[in-house]
């Protein structure tokens, strides 16, 4: 199967590395931005590769929604089979191109978008048939990982360990999507549309840019590791979605996961808990998850998608943790069933450990906090 990539940047290039060597794949023509076709394998033109009857699938590693989106369309609606790393692409249009990808008989595969080379995606998909997953979370961003790796051991504090991982490029310029959370909350989102048949909206997500080196001193010596932890479940109402800093004892699996790597887990009825760990992104590790789904494809795989998947807010009240705080003193009053947990941190700020409280009303009140200008560090405290 001859396939075009859109896109040579890190992923891309990955991609058409590969492909020289893949079985039953062959390599198509690379769309390039205009002005940066300087090879005859390159094009800026992307009506060539449409008009190319010999290409029957196309890679994506281009990236956001714009024009990736309007691509994705054209090439499911010509018929032939698309697979994307695009995390955000499926994220916001995901639902749409399957339903393009049904009217065409097309393949429809973004096993790459959630975890890099950690097939948890793929799995998910071939697990759901036969199980009724219950519960899907992680380590699911490996910029996030490796920070708190180097805090925790190696005593940096948050700038330090920012700067190192943007010098081994695991961490952009603009790292926001990273350490908000959000890269993770997109991910969990696929987990959950795959695993589920529920695409979340309305999800929470807070990142480790609040945590301080003092937090992770004061944890270590509670016998705790803090990992950045993506989770979905069913719920009675639906399905909750949320990335939030979870507390782990030393021995969790969890807090063995070091430096950029992931670690997807998922639950089932019958399979029980099963764990995936690796490389969750780079060029080669994303590339071939792509080839992986190139590959299913010529096994027969048409959608990662259940049928009749849909959009629902998020219902991230029924679950509930105890979260360990770091919080303005003033804001005390907001958090009646807590318990001093230690020595107030050395800005004065309170630290105490809640009883449990929804997730939704966690978040709130952080927002809350800090739209009053506050100051407030919490992590789910893992049970």
């Amino acid at each position: 199967m001859k396939t075009a990539v859109l896109g040579f940047g890190t992923v891309g290039a990955g991609i058409h590395e590969i492909l020289q060597k893949a079985e039953g794949l062959e390599s198509g023509p690379v769309w390039v931005r205009r002005g940066k076709a300087d090879e005859a394998w390159k094009t800026d033109d992307f009506d060539r590769i449409l008009a190319d009857d010999s290409v029957g699938a196309v890679a994506e590693a281009i990236g956001g929604t714009d024009p990736a989106f309007g691509l994705a369309k054209r090439v499911l609606e010509s018929g032939r089979h698309f697979v994307t790393a695009n995390k955000m692409l499926v994220a916001e249009y995901g639902p749409e191109l399957q339903k393009i990808a049904d009217g065409s008989g097309a393949a429809f595969l973004f096993s790459a978008a959630c975890g890099g080379g950690v097939p948890l995606l793929h799995n998910l998909a071939l697990a759901r048939k036969g199980d009724e997953i219950l519960r899907v979370s992680g380590i699911l961003n490996g910029t996030t990982n490796y920070m708190l790796d180097r805090m925790q051991n190696r005593g940096m504090d948050y700038g330090e360990a920012l700067k190192q991982a943007q010098a081994l490029g695991y961490a952009e310029a603009d790292p926001s999507a990273d350490v908000s959370g959000l890269d993770a909350l997109r991910k969990i989102r696929l987990a959950a549309a795959v695993a589920f048949g529920i695409l979340p909206d309305g999800c929470l997500h807070e990142g480790i840019e609040n945590v301080s080196a003092e937090d992770i001193r004061f944890y270590q010596s509670k016998g705790l590791v803090l990992r950045l932890i993506a989770k979905a479940a069913r719920t009675e109402e639906g399905v909750s979605a949320y990335v939030e800093p979870v507390l782990f004892g030393r021995n969790a699996p969890e807090a063995a996961v070091s430096l950029n790597n992931n670690l997807a887990v998922y639950e089932g009825r019958f399979c029980g808990r099963i764990g995936l760990s690796g490389q969750g992104a780079g060029r080669y590790p994303t590339a071939s998850a792509v080839i992986r789904d190139l590959e299913s494809i010529l096994s027969g795989a048409r959608r990662m998608l259940p049928e009749k998947t849909v959009r629902e807010a998020a219902d991230n009240g029924s679950e509930t943790h105890r979260y360990l705080l770091r919080v303005s003193k003033k804001f005390r009053d907001l958090f009646p069933d807590t318990e001093p947990s230690g020595e107030p941190a050395a800005d004065g700020s309170l630290r105490l450990m809640t009883g449990p409280l929804p997730v939704s009303r966690m978040h709130a009140l952080a927002n809350e906090i800090r739209e009053k200008g506050g100051r407030i560090a919490f992590a789910a405290a893992e049970e």
